[in-house]
């Protein structure tokens, strides 16, 4: 008898076969809510990454300001990491995931704009707070609670490397 790996390798078998790659790569945004978040992003946005972008939430804890003689636009709400103002509503549409990083006790208030940006899109969202083991408890939720409506994963990381592994888990 013919085991499983021998009969699907058969001639007539391979017709069953798809060719193609197996997936492709994924665009993954990785936002820093916060001030104290900001130096983890850059940090992990030096390292070789697939599809992945880095950027920060230039509002942190207010809403940006509209230019004068213009209403307000979702395109303030980012910035690349060499400082430049970016779509958010552009950013969301060519993603796979948006990663938002935080730190426990911050706020992370940006995190309902670029979560209802990735919710009316559709685009899967993980929230990951790091110095989750030294912050009290209080501090803690206050973060979790700002995190957890727009998160569909939620992580707490006792270390900045932690979320380098996190988003190689993630194909970033």
């Amino acid at each position: 008898m013919q085991s499983e790996s021998a009969r699907v390798t058969t001639a007539e078998q391979s017709r069953f076969r798809i060719n193609d790659p197996n997936a492709k790569p994924r665009a993954v945004k990785v936002i820093a809510l916060d001030r104290a978040a900001e130096p983890v992003v850059k940090r992990l946005a030096q390292l070789p990454w697939n599809g992945a972008n880095f950027f920060t939430a230039c509002a942190f804890a207010a809403a940006p300001a509209a230019p004068v003689g213009k209403d307000f636009s979702m395109t303030g709400w980012l910035a690349d990491l060499a400082g430049r103002s970016a779509d958010l509503v552009n950013e969301v549409n060519a993603a796979d995931l948006v990663v938002m990083v935080a730190t426990a006790g911050e706020s992370a208030a940006a995190a309902s704009i670029i979560g209802e940006a990735c919710s009316l899109k559709r685009v899967m969202t993980t929230g990951l707070i790091v110095g989750g083991l030294q912050a009290s408890d209080e501090a803690l939720s206050k973060t979790l609670s700002q995190l957890r409506p727009w998160s569909l994963m939620l992580v707490i990381a006792d270390a900045d490397d932690y979320i380098e592994d996190m988003l190689t888990a993630l194909r970033a």
